[in-house]
């Protein structure tokens, strides 16, 4: 453990952030997977629904095609699971909306129900780390629900034709297992691999190294916990394990590490073809542990109950506002406020910007297609098809960018019941944007995370728990292979979870200071460490012992 004092850094400049939050990043890898999907998921219960002549009912089909959006990253194994659980979630908030706007009228009622729903859906699908788009598409789903005209002998019916449409997303999102079923696996490991890449070419100390070894980590954990998701071991994956621990080499050593053949490596996975074999030199290679397991749920809850706060009382707060101003759409407010919500304050800002920006530019775009969709109901579908691509499309470039095309998708829906003044749409929609971002970012401000400084020093212990037990194994004569592996890749994860919490920690607001230099100095003596334990393992050239002993002591 370092002897260096625990002398906090000065709190951070609390800045809100403009420079680079609209700026585009590279497409995601794999956009075409959800942009295919979710078209193949809407297309043919939108033409049944089409040709029965019943296009008022599209908006509870497209309830269920919405799911297809999820676990596009997961084995098939684990997609499976994670695609039931959304399904289920979509059909219980959808049933307590309905059941709502059956009993009740009252504008004030519907607003605070569907908040206290967007609540539970933000903190479940966080604590479940159910991945993009998250939270976002089933709060629409419920809250759009409310306040669409209902009786209870209705529900039922809604609802079987959500659970229809849910159960065809499921075999849409499931149907490539039969082509490629290591698919995920495959690009979660090619990821870690142009990852750890990434950090080498850095040396370790070069321009951006703390980024690029932050990434490389995540990536890495990332790699692992696709691999143990899948059901039984195979040659496929075993030969993918040894690959991510060819990353965890490279991360440790970038100094040593060859970027080309790492990115080689990554490139020979794409496709079905073989993967390349990549033998460990000990035994211990034949006991790959992966990472730890999962926190249970449970404790995950609990440091998320700021989120939840602000999350209430945003989206209360935007659709009473909206309710306030006369509009007749306040989900659409209370929407935008549910989007905000992230890690921390800054990131939240940067979210309402893009929201704004992103649907301002979208209610543009809806004009210039409403002439296009009104020409009749096949091309008002062909329309929302199109858009619902477009977003999938271009949200991973820039969340405000998918909005571009979000927005009018949504100015759409509305019309399956009916064409509608098109000015009147825009107005509103525009209105709700700006008084459900303004709304909602002030109340990620009133409510303060002050449990993110302790979460920090927590994760601080863990790492500096992991390193010591490691160095304790390294002193040993003869570590146990299997013990070694674990106390290394139990380090790896600590330090990754302490670069995430202090990130998170550093964009908050009203907390106290920060520990950053103990945070810096925990990584580097970790980092070394891990060094020290991968030359133990034979994974790397030896150094001079009294180096080895200086980088891994305690």
């Amino acid at each position: 453990m370092s002897s260096a004092p625990p002398t906090p850094s000065a709190p951070p400049a609390r800045r809100l952030p403009l420079a680079g939050v609209l700026r585009l990043a590279k497409p995601s890898e794999i956009w075409f997977k959800p942009a295919l999907s979710v078209v193949a998921a809407i297309a043919p219960p939108a033409f049944t629904l089409l040709a029965l002549g019943r296009l008022d009912l599209v908006m509870y089909a497209m309830a269920g095609s919405l799911c297809a959006l999820y676990a596009h990253s997961r084995p098939y194994a684990a997609r499976a699971r994670v695609l039931v659980r959304v399904v289920l979630g979509m059909l219980g908030g959808l049933g307590v909306a309905l059941v709502a706007a059956s009993l009740t009228g009252s504008a004030v009622v519907l607003v605070t129900v569907g908040a206290l729903l967007a609540a539970a859906q933000k903190v479940l699908c966080d604590a479940t780390r159910v991945g993009p788009p998250g939270n976002v598409v089933l709060t629409f789903v419920s809250s759009a629900s409310l306040f669409a005209p209902q009786t209870l002998a209705q529900v039922p019916g809604h609802l079987a034709l959500a659970a229809a449409t849910g159960a065809w997303a499921w075999l849409v999102c499931m149907a490539p297992a039969l082509v490629r079923p290591h698919g995920p696996e495959r690009r979660a490991t090619a990821a870690a691999l142009k990852a750890a890449a990434g950090y080498a070419d850095t040396g370790g100390t070069g321009e951006g190294h703390d980024r690029a070894r932050a990434a490389g980590y995540t990536a890495v954990q990332a790699a692992w916990q696709s691999l143990l998701s899948t059901s039984a071991p195979s040659r496929t994956r075993r030969a993918l394990e040894r690959l991510v621990v060819r990353a965890e080499v490279a991360l440790a050593a970038p100094a040593q590490a060859e970027a080309g053949r790492l990115r080689a490596w990554a490139g020979s996975l794409r496709g079905t073809g073989p993967v390349p074999e990549t033998g460990l030199p000990h035994a211990a290679a034949d006991e790959l542990l992966g990472v730890a397991a999962a926190r249970p749920l449970w404790s995950r809850l609990g440091p998320l109950t700021p989120l939840a706060a602000r999350t209430a009382l945003g989206c209360a707060l935007a659709g009473y506002a909206s309710l306030a101003l006369g509009i007749g759409r306040p989900y659409w407010a209370l929407v935008t406020a549910a989007s905000l919500y992230q890690a921390n304050i800054a990131l939240t800002w940067s979210r309402a910007v893009q929201r704004v920006v992103g649907n301002v530019v979208g209610v543009l775009v809806f004009l210039a297609v409403v002439p296009l969709a009104h020409l009749g109901p096949a091309a008002l579908v062909l329309c929302c098809l199109a858009f619902s691509f477009g977003a999938e499309v271009l949200i991973s470039r820039n969340y405000w960018l998918g909005s571009v095309c979000v927005t009018p998708m949504a100015l759409l829906i509305t019309e399956f019941a009916g064409y509608q003044e098109a000015g009147t749409l825009m107005r509103e929609r525009v209105v709700d944007t700006v008084v459900g971002a303004l709304v909602g970012f002030a109340a990620a401000v009133a409510v303060t995370n002050r449990r993110a400084g302790d979460r920090v020093e927590r994760a601080l212990a863990a790492a500096d728990r992991a390193r010591e037990h490691t160095a304790r194994l390294l002193a040993e004569p003869d570590p146990a292979p299997t013990a070694l592996e674990s106390a290394r890749r139990g380090l790896a994860v600590a330090l990754s979870e302490l670069r995430a919490t202090a990130d998170a920690a550093a964009g908050e607001w009203w907390q106290r200071a920060l520990p950053q230099e103990r945070v810096v100095l925990a990584e580097q003596s970790g980092h070394r460490t891990l060094a020290a334990t991968a030359r133990r393992q034979g994974l790397l050239p030896e150094r001079d012992p009294a180096t080895e002993t200086e980088d891994a002591r305690p």
